[in-house]
C-alpha cells in the first residue's frame, strides 16, 4: 500500500493528512480534527467522552477510525487514529462545534484539490515538492527526487507491462538493483543508515540518489529493449541495470578517494544545513557561500 504523508493547514493549525495511493482517499488525524473543533488540550479524553455520548459510534469506531502511520509531532512516525473525509463527516455530527462548517468547508476543498491533482500531474508533484522544502531539504536535493520518482514510476510501469504485478515480486527486483549498484539489499541499505520505517530515497544523498536513479533509467531501457517474459529474465535485467550504476560508482569512488554510499540519513544533513544558516556569514565555511 503506497501512502504519501504530509501536513496541511486550516486556518493556520497543523492537520496531518495521509493520501493512499490504493484506495485513492485522504485520511486524516482525527485527534488533529478534534483539537480544532472544541480546542481542547487533550484531543484523546475528549474523544473518549464523545463516544460515551454516541454509542453508535462507538461501535463503528474502529471501522471509521483504522490506524495509520503519520508523523508525531516528535517527528517520529507512529500509528494514529485516521479517518476519510466521510468518517470526518461522521465525527463532527457528534461535536457540538461552531467551527464544523468552516472545517467541512475545508474538508470539500481538500478533496477538490486531489481531484484537481489526479487531473493534472504537475500540481502533484508541486505539493510534493512543497512538503520536501518545509521538511528543510534543499532545492537540490529536491530536484534529484523529483526526478528519481517520476523515474521510479517509469520502471513499476515497465515491471507491470512485462508482468509483473505482485507486491513481493517488486520488492524482489528493488532488492536486486539496489544490492547491484550499492552492495547492500534495501533492508541492509536502511539498516545501515540506522532508519526503521522512513523511507530509503527520502534519506538519500543527492549522489546516492542520482546512482539509484541511474540503476532505474538503466533497467527500464534495458527491460524494454529485452522484453521479458519471466521473473527470472526480471530479475536478470534488474542486475544489469544496477551493474551500470555501480561502474559509475566505482569510477567516481576513485576519483574521490571516498565510499559515496553515505550512512547519513535526512535528520543528519538537514540539521547540518539548519546548523549552516544559523551561523553568523564570517563563521561559515567558504565552501558553503559559494553558489
Amino acid at each position: 500500500m503506497t501512502k504519501q504523508t504530509g501536513i496541511t493547514l486550516f486556518e493556520n493549525t497543523k492537520v496531518r493528512i495521509v493520501w493512499d495511493d490504493e484506495q485513492e482517499k485522504y485520511y486524516f488525524s482525527v485527534a488533529d480534527i478534534v483539537q480544532i473543533l472544541t480546542d481542547t488540550v487533550n484531543p484523546r479524553d475528549y474523544i473518549k467522552k464523545m463516544l460515551r455520548r454516541d454509542p453508535e459510534l462507538k461501535s463503528k469506531w474502529g471501522t471509521i477510525c483504522p490506524p495509520v502511520e503519520m508523523i508525531a509531532p516528535d517527528g517520529k512516525r507512529r500509528k494514529t487514529q485516521a479517518a476519510d473525509i466521510e468518517g470526518i463527516f461522521r465525527i463532527i455530527q457528534s461535536i457540538p462545534s461552531k467551527k464544523a462548517e468552516p472545517v467541512k468547508r475545508w474538508l470539500a476543498e481538500v478533496g477538490a484539490q486531489r481531484v484537481d491533482q489526479m487531473i493534472d500531474p504537475e500540481l502533484t508533484f508541486q505539493m510534493a515538492v512543497d512538503d520536501y522544502r518545509r521538511q528543510g531539504y534543499s532545492d537540490r536535493w529536491i530536484n534529484e527526487r523529483m526526478r528519481s520518482i517520476e523515474m521510479r514510476k517509469e520502471l513499476t510501469d515497465e515491471w507491470h507491462r512485462s508482468g509483473i504485478h505482485e507486491p513481493k515480486d517488486f520488492a524482489i527486483l528493488t532488492n536486486v538493483l539496489t544490492k547491484a549498484w550499492s552492495g547492500m539489499t534495501t533492508g541492509e541499505y536502511k539498516r545501515y543508515k540506522g532508519l526503521t520505517k522512513q523511507n530509503l530515497r527520502d534519506n538519500m544523498t543527492n549522489i546516492e540518489l542520482a546512482l539509484n536513479t541511474l540503476a532505474e533509467v538503466a533497467t527500464t531501457e534495458y527491460s524494454r529493449q529485452s522484453n521479458p517474459q519471466t521473473m527470472a529474465e526480471s530479475q536478470r535485467i534488474a542486475q544489469e541495470g544496477g551493474d551500470v550504476a555501480r561502474d559509475a560508482r566505482r569510477t567516481m569512488e576513485k576519483r574521490l578517494g571516498r565510499s559515496v554510499v553515505s550512512p547519513k540519513k535526512a535528520a543528519d544533513y538537514l540539521a547540518s544545513t539548519e546548523e549552516s544558516k544559523a551561523l553568523p556569514d564570517a563563521d561559515k565555511p567558504k565552501s558553503r557561500k559559494k553558489k
